[in-house]
């Protein structure tokens, strides 16, 4: 576990995701010797490089030949192994969006997309390595699963997972330190099935990925104002849990969302689209990056900026709770 609220290198192993994204895909890869690992001249960068020191023969590196190697993948699976492919999430979903529409989830081949410094998390690098809008185009394509974990601890889970469900799966992780959500890997996780990390009768919020952290923290402020937030941890924004979305509308009946991405596409259009396919209502607000590109800046600076660290969840807790809805205890509309 990390040794406190001063992060240091020596938390590395078990606060970024993408380590112990490298580790534990070495371990399944001693499992099972039909995974196979694919980078495109980012082994080091994305920490799949780890899979490479002990499996050099299942390991191919294309150079940057990213849609090659969405191509390359596809045809591995069509013969029976399991491709493990490693990018920068911008790389992933919008440079290779025809290849992996086309080859991958056309063809519903079994490939795992691990797509590293997503959303905001290499801040310092800039809008045009920022990744604010692959959960939309992602989401949009047929028989894709869409994944975005919590934490080191919650890609560990997802990824062991992921390697055992059949069929094209993306799953987008950080670049920097990830603070811990949950304290070791003893913890229920089902793909397409929210965790309720903190429980509440006012309010919801449903995030997922680094913002789920952030929830909690405004969670926690809201308790010493008097509310009580219920926080779900979304971690699989496609197929999402339409249970969870439609359970906390009925108890709460206030919603928000948050995550390290555009507003449009995303996590929060998702949860729209099903309080809008159950004819229900309810107050929504949706955090995140408000149909704009983020500025360079430091990961933690730009989740402040854009409302989806702590003190912003919590600043749009009080917003909504002021808000008004229509009061129709039995959700039937008069005739």
């Amino acid at each position: 576990m990390a040794k406190g609220l001063t992060w240091t290198i020596d938390d590395a192993d078990h606060m970024t995701q993408a380590e112990i994204y490298g580790e534990v895909l070495t371990q399944l890869g001693a499992q099972n010797e039909r995974i196979i690992a694919l980078t495109a001249d980012l082994a080091g960068s994305t920490k799949i490089g780890r899979f490479q020191k002990d499996f050099p023969d299942r390991f191919v590196n294309l150079g940057v030949a990213e849609m090659n190697m969405m191509g390359m993948a596809s045809g591995l699976a069509s013969v029976g192994f399991v491709p493990v492919v490693s990018t920068f999430a911008v790389f992933a979903s919008l440079r290779c969006a025809e290849f992996v529409r086309t080859d991958i989830c056309y063809q519903n081949r079994n490939v795992k997309i691990i797509a590293t410094h997503s959303g905001t998390s290499f801040g310092q690098a800039g809008t045009t390595h920022h990744c604010t809008e692959d959960l939309a185009v992602m989401r949009s394509f047929a028989n894709m699963k869409v994944i975005a974990p919590a934490d080191s601890y919650e890609t560990a889970k997802a990824l062991t997972e992921a390697i055992e469900v059949e069929g094209p799966i993306y799953m987008r992780i950080g670049r920097s330190f990830e603070p811990p959500l949950h304290k070791s890997v003893d913890f229920d996780f089902e793909i397409g099935k929210a965790i309720q990390i903190h429980e509440g009768t006012d309010i919801t919020v449903i995030a997922c990925g680094r913002t789920v952290l952030s929830a909690l923290e405004a969670a926690e402020i809201a308790k010493q104002q008097g509310l009580s937030v219920r926080v779900l941890d979304m971690h699989t924004v496609k197929p999402i849990d339409t249970d969870a979305v439609l359970q906390a509308v009925g108890e709460t009946r206030r919603i928000i969302t948050a995550e390290d991405h555009s507003v449009i596409g995303g996590l929060g259009s998702a949860v729209a689209e099903v309080i809008a396919a159950s004819g229900k209502g309810c107050v929504l607000k949706k955090l995140g990056l408000q149909d704009e590109f983020s500025i360079v800046g430091y990961p933690e600076d730009l989740l402040h900026r854009y409302g989806i660290d702590g003190d912003g969840i919590a600043e749009a807790i009080q917003q909504v709770m002021k808000t008004d809805f229509e009061a129709d205890e039995d959700w039937e509309d008069e005739v």
